[in-house]
């Protein structure tokens, strides 16, 4: 699936719009990490592996800008367990 992933530094979030539906990941950012608050995606759109996409997007960003990331969300946290190479961002 072709996926166009935008930043939203305005909205805080991360986001795909697929069709009019809209995917998201929200985060805070302070003190040099960013909080990843919550991943949403719509019932409709869920298992094509949109959130996980989202996810590596805002992490390949916090990376790109030296962030540390704090994943409050536990989609975050179980998809930062799942890839080790990840650990070098947690906060």
């Amino acid at each position: 699936m072709q996926l166009a992933l935008e930043h939203r530094p305005d909205l805080s979030r991360f986001q795909a719009v697929v069709g009019e539906e809209t995917c998201v990941a929200n985060y805070r950012i302070g003190d040099g990490v960013m909080r990843m608050t919550h991943t949403e995606v719509p019932a409709s759109l869920r298992g094509r592996g949109i959130a996980a996409r989202l996810v590596a997007f805002a992490l390949d960003e916090a990376r790109a800008k030296g962030l540390k990331v704090e994943p409050l969300c536990s989609y975050v946290q179980r998809y930062m367990q799942r890839h080790p190479v990840t650990d070098d961002l947690r906060a």
